[in-house]
């Protein structure tokens, strides 16, 4: 279910696999053009975005992939759960992410999707591919990160 943060933001769908498979460079706040049907299944928190990614078609960004479920009581106007999704930026930014995106080993990926101000929002990230020991090391860090502040905690409690 959706959960609210202290910037405002209430977050319907993370995804956690993209910041362990790739290097974030930039992240950038874009809308996102939906149906109505779209928008009420987002409030109910029907989404998951972990298989979704950005393409550029034409000077258009569009996010495809991304799961929004079927609007439980809609009818002939329900929409397509894994349909191409338009993503709303400034023009400078799909340049600048356009130019970024050609090169080698970049990408763009959906890092989150929430409401702000009413309004349907997604993060995407200009992001770089980890390889498989820079996975290994990150995690390899968070576990001594996590081992270090429980030995702390243990350590003041005696």
């Amino acid at each position: 279910m959706a959960t609210k943060n202290d910037d405002g933001r209430k977050v319907i769908a993370t995804n956690r696999k993209a910041r362990h498979d790739y290097h974030i460079i930039e992240t950038y706040e874009a809308g996102i053009a939906l149906m109505g049907t779209e928008v009420k299944s987002l409030r109910d928190g029907g989404a998951s975005i972990a298989d979704g990614f950005c393409q550029l078609t034409r000077g258009e960004l569009w996010v495809e992939n991304i799961h929004i479920a079927e609007y439980g009581r809609g009818s002939w106007t329900n929409h397509e759960a894994r349909r191409r999704r338009k993503l709303l930026l400034h023009r400078q930014e799909l340049n600048k992410l356009d130019q970024k995106s050609r090169e080698t080993g970049y990408t763009i990926v959906p890092l989150q999707l929430y409401f702000r101000d009413g309004k349907a929002k997604i993060e995407i990230a200009l992001a770089k591919g980890k390889r498989e020991y820079d996975k290994r090391h990150a995690l390899r860090e968070a576990q001594d990160k996590r081992e270090a502040e429980r030995a702390m905690r243990y350590r003041n409690l005696g």
